[in-house]
């Protein structure tokens, strides 16, 4: 019997256990909740093999990686993007405040933080920034993606539409195409989960 079920694939509980649904949730108003998240990417001096397709032995060596550090407004998708140098709690911390600046000067005051548990965001400093900007940090549970859902989908928008859409010569140049990108991101490109309105548009809605 039990070779049977590991035949079948149901030799294991999880799989007989359904999926939990997706639960799609949205705060009411901009700064109920800003999702931070960080996505490494490789630096290179050449035009890597995601674009061309060659093997990865083609690959540039020892140039090191780049850190994208983001934040979501939860409300309106509005994003705000920084390509820093790694993922420490200084550097978790001073993004977070550039960016709470940024939300500022555009209406928005940051309520709420929601981040993983990475190193950097369960850093003594990060913790102090957070006080000192008045925001609740908000960590994600293990195994629920449904809570990250929109820092997720954001990143791969990003990787698709900006990291890997163009043959970037240098990963200089590719990050010197992320402000305007980004400013299509928010300003012009309908969003599918706000009935196809452009992001910026549900801050200017709610001022």
């Amino acid at each position: 019997m039990a070779h049977a079920l590991k035949a079948w694939g149901l030799n294991r509980l999880s799989r007989l256990t359904p999926p939990e649904p997706a639960r799609r949730y949205e705060r009411d108003a901009p700064g109920d909740l800003l999702h931070l998240d960080i996505k490494k990417l490789g630096r290179f001096n050449k035009t890597g093999h995601r674009i061309t397709g060659h093997h990865r032995r083609k690959r540039s060596r020892g140039v090191g990686y780049d850190y994208v550090h983001v934040a979501i407004d939860d409300h309106s998708r509005v994003a705000y993007v920084e390509v820093l140098p790694d993922e420490r709690g200084y550097t978790c911390a001073v993004f977070l405040v550039r960016a709470t600046r940024w939300f500022a000067s555009r209406g928005v005051t940051i309520k709420r933080v929601m981040t993983y548990n990475g190193v950097g965001y369960r850093s003594n400093l990060f913790a102090t920034t957070l006080q000192q900007i008045g925001a609740r940090h908000v960590r994600t549970r293990p195994y629920t993606p449904q809570t990250t859902g929109k820092a997720e989908r954001f990143i791969k928008t990003l990787q698709e539409e900006w990291a890997y859409r163009v043959p970037y010569k240098t990963s200089e140049q590719r990050n010197a195409a992320l402000p305007r990108w980004l400013d299509i991101y928010n300003c012009q490109r309908p969003h599918g989960g706000i009935n196809f309105k452009t992001p910026i548009s549900r801050l200017n809605l709610n001022r």
